[in-house]
């Protein structure tokens, strides 16, 4: 790790005006940069820790209603708070079952006491190539992705370029189905900024450097939900059944009625570069009885454009039935 210089933030602002002094990194709990900079990936000539610009009393709720002339009728979860917390909260759980289920499933318990949930969102790629300090991938600048004809057991079905390093955020998973959007801070002069999760990830499926979309210097402070009566769920697929990444993992969400669902929304991670939704899936499920030749078609719409590589075509049958469990979980 090289040498840097550490400073705590007295408000978001302020933050974003440092980073844009120096090159800066923003830390929350810390997990995925510190790692980066043990590892030689990123070199930030100053660390700039946010959570002393929100932690200025006691503990605050989990969830807490977002200002109506921001977005009305929406929850508000701060960008500090921690997977544990989302796991744990009984709100989290009554409202958002499928996010507190992801939250649940990240890392170890010590883990999940430190990450928060912006870092969740926007940590980088865990490709073993990208994680080489030895290699310049095409993610860190290079000219190719040596996991096209390499490694890929754990990369992407899906891709809108030549890297194949998945997203690999339990979180934004479960947000994409809740239609949850992110509220950033960009700065002192530049006006504040909502985005949908889509949004969020769109550069990564294109722009092979990009890790997210999220502009220089801006800083995520809220996740924002909207109020909706959806049940929800999440289900992965992992090689340990704990303190390990997911192969495939899948969110589902709707509106379920008498056997029949409305308003779904259904997303899988780690086999894209943000979480992939099919909007004729979508449309397939409305009004239909969740049975298992719903999820069964639902599941094949799906996975119709998936381009499997040496090494990770069994992730295709693994998200099929991820798919159909998590439908089916929300006629629980």
């Amino acid at each position: 790790m090289n040498a840097f210089s550490y400073v705590r933030a007295e408000s978001i602002v302020g933050a974003t005006k440092l980073s844009a002094t120096k090159q800066g990194s923003f830390l929350a709990g810390g997990i995925d940069l510190l790692g980066e900079m043990k590892e030689y990936i990123v070199s930030p000539e100053l660390v700039i820790d946010l959570k002393t610009a929100v932690f200025q009393g006691g503990k605050t709720p989990v969830v807490v209603p977002a200002p109506p002339h921001i977005l009305p009728d929406h929850s508000g979860i701060g960008f500090y708070k921690t997977m544990a917390e989302l796991a744990e909260d009984a709100v989290v759980r009554e409202k958002f079952p499928a996010l507190a289920q992801a939250a649940g499933e990240v890392g170890s318990p010590q883990i999940r006491n430190v990450a928060t949930l912006g870092g969740n969102l926007l940590q980088h790629s865990r490709c073993w190539y990208y994680r080489q300090p030895d290699i310049v991938c095409l993610k860190r600048g290079g000219t190719k992705c040596y996991a096209q004809e390499g490694e890929n057991k754990y990369l992407a079905l899906f891709s809108g370029c030549e890297c194949i390093s998945p997203l690999v955020s339990n979180t934004a998973v479960a947000l994409a189905v809740l239609e949850a959007k992110v509220y950033l801070i960009l700065g002192e002069r530049v006006k504040d900024r909502i985005i949908s999760m889509h949004d969020l990830y769109a550069k990564a499926w294109t722009d092979a450097q990009a890790h997210n979309s999220l502009p220089e210097h801006a800083v995520i402070t809220d996740v924002l939900i909207p109020n909706k009566a959806k049940r929800s769920a999440y289900k992965q697929v992992s090689e340990r059944g704990e303190f390990d990444w997911a192969l495939v993992s899948c969110a589902a969400a709707g509106v379920v009625e008498n056997g029949m669902i409305r308003d779904a929304r259904v997303a899988l991670g780690a086999v894209a570069p943000g979480p992939y939704m099919v909007e004729e899936a979508h449309d397939f499920l409305e009004g239909k009885a969740l049975n298992e030749e719903t999820v069964a078609h639902a599941a094949e719409i799906i996975l119709r454009e998936a381009k499997p590589l040496a090494h990770n075509g069994y992730k295709v049958p693994v998200a099929r039935a991820l798919i159909m469990r998590t439908l089916l979980a929300l006629n629980e």
